[in-house]
């Protein structure tokens, strides 16, 4: 997918050789906003398809809503693993939607979204401040949701949030 590499392959590219280095990708506050247009535009795009039908079985979406002042209190590993936990229910979201809807419109704007979600949960992995590697054990505060609309809701909003402040202070410490 295209935007899906891109984002794979802008980090890539700002891989340093001897280890993984997201100071390049946070630092350059264009890419960020780039992907806070795209996550507000699949949810547009998905908005305009025709008759997308409740799901039978309900996705499984985090809470991603938090409180600044809660934020700046976290490690940026404990801000990392949130995000992945966060990430890995709206991929798994995404992938039961797909199974269940039939529209192509949607299909295609939920693939889309199935995979950007994917590539930063992909990427958020190779972001490490502690030893060992990240598990899938966590449980995120979640909600359940028969809205197709709500997982693109809920990924924009996690891009614009959680995401952006997360790169906003890996910048401050890695841009200067």
């Amino acid at each position: 997918s295209p935007p899906g590499l891109l984002l794979l392959t802008s980090f890539l590219l700002h891989v340093k050789q001897d280890r993984a280095s997201p100071a390049r990708l946070v630092c350059d506050n264009r890419l960020i906003q780039k992907y806070i247009a795209e996550a507000k535009d699949m949810e547009k795009r998905v908005g305009q398809c025709q008759a997308l039908p409740a799901l039978s079985c309900p996705a499984v979406l985090p809470l991603v809503d938090f409180t600044f002042q809660q934020w700046k209190s976290k490690s940026n590993e404990t801000k990392r693993r949130e995000i992945l936990c966060d990430l890995a229910l709206l991929v798994g979201a995404a992938a039961g939607a797909q199974g269940q809807v039939r529209d192509e419109c949607g299909a295609r704007q939920l693939g889309q979204l199935y995979r950007h979600a994917n590539s930063f949960f992909l990427l958020l992995q190779t972001f490490s401040w502690e030893a060992g590697h990240w598990e899938p054990s966590c449980s995120p505060h979640s909600v359940e949701q028969t809205h197709i609309t709500s997982i693109f809701l809920t990924y924009r909003q996690l891009v614009q949030g959680k995401l952006r402040f997360f790169f906003y202070d890996l910048a401050k410490n890695l841009c200067k």
